[in-house]
């Protein structure tokens, strides 16, 4: 199994940054402007309606989980976690997407997909605005 590991650090509360990934308003503020869902530990957020993440976990100022449980056969059963610490004046965003079955190309992309919404998250926090889909940062023509 393989990891897309980063870490973000991001001018702001804990509690607001705990607040962003575990409410549906946040989640569409940073990452996917039409998820639905229930952002609460046990509920399910749909991001781009077709991948399901139950939230398995959800410490706060600390932790939150997720799980893919309906999605591309690459992500299935794969977790998402965002482990949260406060130091030197900032937060920091610890992300795991875990449990990848092997480095494929798409997986590869995915990394940088998920670089660009931890930016998002950070502009969001820092600056009131991120970039969700539809209008996230591009990594390649056409999409």
């Amino acid at each position: 199994m393989v990891d897309i590991l980063h870490r973000v650090g991001i001018d702001a509360p804990l509690h607001k940054v705990y607040e962003t990934l575990t409410t549906l308003d946040g989640n569409r503020a940073w990452w996917d402007s039409n998820a639905t869902g229930d952002a609460k530990k046990g509920g399910v957020i749909t991001f781009f309606k077709n991948f399901d993440m139950k939230v398995v976990e959800a410490t706060p100022d600390e932790l939150v989980k997720w799980k893919v449980v309906r999605g591309s056969e690459d992500w299935m059963n794969t977790e998402i976690t965002f482990r949260l610490a406060r130091r030197k004046d900032q937060t920091f965003v610890v992300f795991t997407h875990a449990g990848w079955r092997e480095p494929t190309e798409f997986m590869h992309h995915c990394s940088t997909k998920w670089a660009t919404f931890l930016l998002s998250l950070k502009a969001l926090l820092e600056q009131g605005k991120g970039r969700p889909a539809p209008g996230e940062v591009q990594i390649e023509v056409g999409g």
